[in-house]
Formats: structure tokens, C-alpha cells, sequence
């Protein structure tokens, strides 16, 4: 059997930059039915990782840069993922890549309120990658709150790596809360009617575009700890 160190060195090697492993004792508080046994029954860990946003992509005036370089991160993780889950097939371990955006199931439309299958963030808090943020992100010690998240659901039980104890939000820090245009941010979670409607705009010809990143901007992590 593979070790956690072996599994986490292919993942860096197909492209990651960072990467993590959970046991899926740590989702017992997620929702029935969002849990990873949920997705897949045979899931013993979790594999998380990482690609770091380039950080000047969400200072720029116009929406545009940003609105494509996340949507070629979250095209690069699924890639990352499907690759991994054939690494992983040769050496007998069999997984299941999860969608690092969409699609999903759930979906309350009055609330534009959605689920994903499995909640990438907290996939990489419980696999060491990070804390979160009052902003609702993963922060990840050097990266910051600008990483994208992907997972894969595997059958074996490896080492976990430990869960991210030593650094937090700055204390009383209501930077991001304050900046939110649409108020979505409470320091626990978030609106998501009010951010979606603030945050992302339907462009005429279909496109989808990502036009408020201000909780990301302002935070003192955005960049990893200085």
C-alpha cells in the first residue's frame, strides 16, 4: 500500500502545489448526504490539493482576467484529479475524482443557494491545507486565501495529515466583513443570494462573470503569513 508521503508526492507531481490527506472520520459534521462515504461508500481518504491563484489576477479594473483564470484553474484541478485517479488504478488503489466547481445536485434556486457534492474547503482544512477564514476561504499558510481546491475520494486508509492549529485570522480582524459590498459575510458563513447577486454577473451571450473578489483583496492573509 502507498503511503500518504507517496500519494502526496504524485499529486505534486501532475501539477499541484500543495496537497493533503483526510480521513473521513473528519466530515462527521458534514451534512447527510455530503459526506464523502455519501459520494462514494468504498472512500477511506481523502486526497485535497492546491493551485495557487497568481495574486495580481484580482487587482486588475476588469473583471475579465480573473473570471478566465478561474475557470483554467478549475479545468487544471479536474485534470489534476482524473490523472491521479490513473496513477493511483496502476498501483490498485481505485478513486473517484470529484468536480472542483460544478456539477452539483443541490440547488435552491429562491435562495441561489448551492452544494457542492463535497465542500472543497473543508476537504483541504481536514487534510492540513489551511484554516478558514472569517471570509468563509481556505487560507493556506503560503498561499493565502488564493487557492483553488481539488479532491479525490480513494478506497485506502493512509496517514491524515494533521489539521492546522498554529496560525489564524488576526484577532478582531473584520477586514473582509466590512468590505463586502452585498453584507454576505457574518464571520461564520456566508449569503449566498447576496454574494451571487453582487458577485457574478450573466453577461448577454451566456458567460458567467466573476465581478466582486473584495473579501480576498483586503484580508492581511490574502498572500500567505509575512
Amino acid at each position: 500500500m502507498l503511503s500518504s508521503e507517496e500519494i502526496k508526492s504524485i499529486t505534486l507531481s501532475l501539477g499541484a502545489d500543495k496537497c493533503g490527506i483526510a480521513s473521513t472520520d473528519r466530515f462527521s459534521s458534514a451534512p447527510i448526504g455530503f459526506r464523502p462515504s455519501d459520494i462514494y461508500s468504498k472512500c477511506k481518504s481523502v486526497v485535497a490539493f492546491l493551485k495557487n491563484l497568481p495574486p495580481e489576477v484580482i487587482m486588475v479594473e476588469n473583471p475579465v482576467p480573473y473570471t478566465h483564470t478561474a475557470h483554467m484553474l478549475y479545468a487544471a484541478l479536474d485534470q489534476i484529479g482524473l490523472n491521479l485517479c490513473y496513477e493511483l488504478e496502476k498501483l490498485k488503489i481505485t478513486s473517484v475524482p470529484v468536480p472542483t466547481d460544478n456539477p452539483y445536485l443541490f440547488w435552491d434556486a429562491d435562495n441561489k443557494h448551492g452544494m457542492a457534492i463535497l465542500s472543497m474547503r473543508h476537504a483541504a482544512f481536514n487534510a492540513g491545507l489551511g484554516i478558514l477564514g472569517r471570509n468563509t476561504l481556505l487560507i493556506n499558510r503560503d498561499y493565502g486565501n488564493m487557492v483553488y481546491i481539488g479532491a479525490l475520494l480513494i478506497d485506502a486508509e493512509v496517514e491524515p495529515d494533521p489539521i492546522v492549529t498554529d496560525f489564524a485570522c488576526p484577532e478582531n480582524c473584520r477586514l473582509c466583513l466590512d468590505a463586502c459590498p452585498a453584507n454576505a459575510l457574518d464571520g461564520i458563513t456566508v449569503n449566498q443570494k447576496r454574494c451571487r447577486e453582487n458577485s457574478c454577473y450573466q453577461h448577454p451571450r451566456g458567460w458567467d462573470i466573476y465581478t466582486c473578489n473584495e473579501c480576498r483583496k483586503v484580508c492581511p492573509l490574502r498572500n500567505g503569513e509575512t
